[in-house]
């Protein structure tokens, strides 16, 4: 599958494609910098949309208009969290007017496939649309099943995303199970602490898929693999080498491979470990420190790669690498909470 174009919303400037001056925040959440809305959505439409439906929507029309595609064969999304922002004033509305005279517009706009629908009506789509809410897999759930679309021929564009949020309200529950460090000073520093916890992120990522080549497409993307919680590292091995024999592909033959720390001592064992082993000859980057640990953070992975592929060259803000790197075909691996795990191989077209 080729990967017509991307587009990306992060608590980084993605919409300048390139990295090239990263956002060093400090504290442990890390929040969307986000554009002028006014340029990709009618401004009509914008008073009524959320902040995440902004999100998802603005990344995928700057996507399509990228890739200069009107209207795409089908539509995928990948949430977990869905629109938080709405439900929170849904349920807020409810309790403070005792559940009567309760307005219909944040109720609407609570459904996890809100951002994908909205797309399709400013599209005017009526095309396969769909919506994956499968927790830590549910861009790899959405990308799974834009590529069974065109591998079936049943299309020959997918618009795919992956998009999440996260509210002062989330954010408060979420910390109250550990999940976010208390001790990190910025977030450069992010795995010189080696304690429990990450720092909380949110973004919104979309791709134009194909199965032909357009000619000037951002990489290719030759295979995906998602497995769930594995037994041991041998496990997690065993699932690399499958992917790249699947695809005639060495791990000699890998120019850089990107992974998923978050700064949590014990979810980065692994990637340490890999390191050591079956990634021990390859260069290495990060890419939480940017952009936050969240559900579906493998649609920023996936951005990034396709750009360091486009433009090739690696950004120093995620390189652990030669500067000279020039990247022709990527491996990433992620895992969630160490129970989602997703590998991506990506190539020069």
């Amino acid at each position: 599958m080729y990967i017509q174009a991307a587009a990306g919303i992060s608590p980084q400037p993605s919409f300048e494609r390139l990295l090239t001056a990263p956002a060093v925040y400090t504290g442990n959440r890390l929040s969307c910098v986000e554009p002028d809305y006014n340029q990709l959505i009618d401004p009509k439409m914008i008073r009524r949309m959320s902040r995440i439906i902004k999100m998802g929507v603005a990344a995928a029309m700057d996507c399509l208009k990228t890739a200069s595609v009107d209207m795409p064969g089908a539509i995928v999304t990948g949430t977990a969290y869905g629109c938080l922002a709405d439900t929170e004033t849904f349920l807020g509305k409810m309790i403070e007017n005792d559940e009567e005279l309760l307005t219909p517009t944040a109720f609407i706009q609570s459904t996890h496939n809100t951002v994908g629908a909205q797309i399709a009506l400013l599209l005017k789509c009526h095309n396969y649309n769909n919506t994956f809410v499968h927790r830590g897999a549910s861009f790899e759930s959405a990308l799974l099943d834009a590529i069974t679309l065109l591998g079936e021929q049943q299309v020959s564009t997918v618009l795919v995303g992956g998009i999440d949020e996260l509210t002062a309200t989330g954010y408060t529950l979420l910390s109250r199970f550990g999940l976010y460090k208390q001790d990190v000073t910025d977030s450069t520093s992010l795995y010189n602490r080696h304690t429990r916890g990450t720092i909380a992120g949110e973004g919104a990522a979309f791709f134009l898929l194909a199965d032909q080549p357009a000619g000037n497409d951002y990489a290719q993307l030759n295979g995906i693999s998602a497995f769930y919680k594995p037994g041991s590292l041998a496990e997690i091995e065993k699932h690399i080498r499958d992917l790249l024999s699947a695809h005639a592909v060495d791990i000699d033959d890998i120019d850089m491979v990107i992974t998923g720390d978050n700064g949590n001592i014990k979810e980065d064992r692994v990637y340490e470990q890999l390191r050591s082993s079956v990634f021990r000859n390859t260069p290495n980057a990060r890419f939480k420190h940017l952009c936050g640990e969240y559900p579906t953070a493998a649609s920023f992975a996936l951005w990034l790669a396709a750009n360091m592929i486009k433009e090739q060259l690696v950004p120093s803000c995620v390189r652990a690498a030669p500067a000279d790197v020039k990247p022709r075909r990527i491996l990433i691996y992620n895992h969630y909470q160490y129970t989602y795990h997703a590998l991506y191989l990506l190539s020069v077209c």
